[in-house]
């Protein structure tokens, strides 16, 4: 359990640490060559929420049907040993440049990290090793029993750690499965804004990418 003086951040693995749109276009320009990759990273961020509606599907699970609904419906070609292709490449998508330097800066100041993902343990495990800075808690679908924007990444970590909400910032990319849960429980958010998106949900600070979250959290939650 938390002492009363312990600051904790949670992250949002995929789009905030994790280049996850480089990892799976790398994926679509292997399998379909001649696609374009922009078109289909836009259809499957359409398509996977619809599969992480059920709990307890592996997101191994997610990441086939999400592959497979992709190629349906762009009229793609896609083989059956290549339906695992996404979840096999997983765990080579690379961090953003700036992550491993900010993850350090904030353990230097004190700050307990964690990671609450919509993944499996050992998807997630591989993605840790690309990152390359230790994390104090990992927590993912399975434990949670749930995909967010459902609140069992939240709840399973208040739980496990118990550290006051004031003491604690969500930072995330996602305004779908972060942000706006973030928002509807009350947490001080951080929005990494990578890709110039909009949105009027309540958010701490928004931010291009973590280059800049060390002084920013200071100045949300000092010492």
């Amino acid at each position: 359990m938390a002492n009363a003086r312990e600051r904790w951040v949670t992250f949002d693995c995929y789009g905030t640490l994790i280049d996850w749109r480089q990892g799976i276009g790398a994926t679509f320009a292997r399998l379909w060559p001649t696609a374009g990759s922009s078109g289909l990273l836009a259809l499957y961020h359409e398509v996977e929420p619809t599969f992480e509606t059920e709990a307890g599907l592996p997101y191994r699970e997610v990441l086939k049907r999400s592959l497979c609904a992709v190629a349906e419906r762009a009229g793609l070609p896609l083989a059956p040993e290549d339906e695992s292709a996404l979840a096999d490449s997983l765990p080579s998508w690379p961090a953003f440049p700036e992550v491993p330097g900010a993850l350090r800066a904030l353990r230097e100041q004190g700050w307990r990290l964690a990671i609450l993902s919509n993944t499996d343990p050992d998807l997630l495990a591989g993605s840790m090793r690309q990152i390359g800075v230790p994390m104090d808690l990992a927590l993912t679908a399975a434990e949670a029993n749930s995909y967010k924007p459902a609140h069992g990444h939240w709840n399973a970590f208040f739980a496990r750690v118990g550290v006051d909400r004031a003491r604690h910032v969500h930072v995330a990319a996602s305004v779908f499965h972060d942000i706006a849960p973030a928002a509807s429980l009350g947490l001080t958010a951080v929005w990494i804004n990578r890709l110039g998106e909009r949105s009027d949900l309540p958010r701490a600070a928004e931010l291009r990418d973590l280059s800049e979250l060390p002084a920013t959290l200071t100045r949300l939650l000092r010492p």
